[in-house]
């Protein structure tokens, strides 16, 4: 179903890091953003769309009155919202907003890091843009914080603050399928795999709350009203976001989920794991029964490397990129 391209290489390697890979496609301009993290830099990729030419970029966490920080990077993940694209970088000491080049820095948050108890990292986490003009940032004490974005220019604000987590957030996800009709378009996880399911507006209004069970939700998604939830067991979980109905659940992988991504118009769902295995699955909704059905259709093996991020590159899912720690290029999947 899938073979492998030519790789495009990195002047870094990645981190070993969840979801350690965003892909931007900017269409009229034939070229996809690729970025990776590795340590307090990332590495910002533009490539063209056969792979064959690209050029770098390194971008590095930013601290107030430090020349060179060394705050390590915990995320960077593009943010589409309907009037610009931005890229967020998320670091042990704040949050960062640049334009989607990566050119311009729009934006610094620093994170409160007073209250934190002696020996708990402070750090953000878990970056998604949601409906209109919001991005919302995870942060290690559980916190959302929710961030208004204008269609142009540097005055972003911190709106709004939800407290719903008492642990880490480990990744969130907003309403990809582009359906109006859903009602939920945000689920947040953390470090005790719970999951919130929320309606995004003026105030974030909690629809949900589906409880963990103490093993990290490592990668979730939210498609057609459905959350997709990858865990630390290996295991896929499919709910319903606004009641919590559990769909299905999928022995998917031998080892921790690193990454889940889904390409929206298709319905394809990607997973990666550090089994080194890469998996591609069809989720199909059947709207008299509002249930949904999960079928395996391909398998990829990375030999030897522990991968960390897997993306679609594009919305059918016609390709997908992997990255692996210590690994200093992305591979690139194609569909036959």
């Amino acid at each position: 179903m899938y073979h492998k391209e030519k790789s495009i290489q990195m002047k870094t390697s990645a981190s070993a890091l969840g979801n350690n890979l965003s892909v931007l496609r900017v269409a009229p301009r034939r070229l996809s953003y690729f970025t990776v993290v590795h340590a307090n830099l990332v590495s910002m990729i533009s490539a063209a769309w056969d792979g064959l030419n690209y050029s770098h970029r390194q971008l590095q966490s930013k601290e107030p009155n430090v020349a060179t920080s060394t705050s390590l990077i915990m995320q960077a993940a593009f943010c589409v919202l309907p009037s610009r694209d931005l890229l967020v970088v998320a670091s042990q000491k704040g949050i960062q907003m640049y334009e989607s080049d990566g050119s311009i820095m729009v934006y610094w948050h620093a994170l409160d890091t007073p209250e934190a108890p002696i020996g708990q990292a402070v750090f953000a986490r878990g970056i998604s843009a949601v409906s209109e003009n919001y991005i919302c940032v995870g942060v290690s004490s559980g916190q959302v914080l929710v961030f208004d974005v204008p269609s142009k220019g540097s005055n972003i604000t911190l709106s709004e603050v939800l407290e719903e987590h008492k642990e880490s957030i480990t990744d969130m996800a907003s309403e990809c399928s582009g359906s109006q009709e859903c009602i939920a378009n945000m689920v947040t996880a953390d470090d005790g795999g719970g999951l919130c399911v929320w309606k995004s507006g003026e105030e974030f209004q909690l629809l949900n709350k589906i409880s963990g069970f103490d093993m990290s939700c490592s990668s979730v998604k939210l498609w057609k009203g459905t959350v997709v939830a990858g865990y630390g067991t290996g295991q896929i979980r499919l709910y319903e976001a606004v009641t919590g109905i559990l769909h299905a659940e999928v022995n998917a992988h031998a080892r921790w989920i690193y990454s889940l991504d889904i390409a929206p118009f298709s319905g394809l769902l990607l997973s990666a794991a550090e089994d080194s295995l890469v998996r591609v699955w069809l989720l199909t909704v059947t709207p008299d029964t509002n249930s949904v059905e999960i079928a395996h259709l391909h398998n990829e093996c990375v030999t030897d490397t522990q991968i960390c991020g897997a993306k679609f590159c594009d919305g059918d899912g016609y390709a997908f990129a992997v990255t692996g720690y210590d690994l200093s290029e992305i591979i690139r999947y194609v569909q036959s």
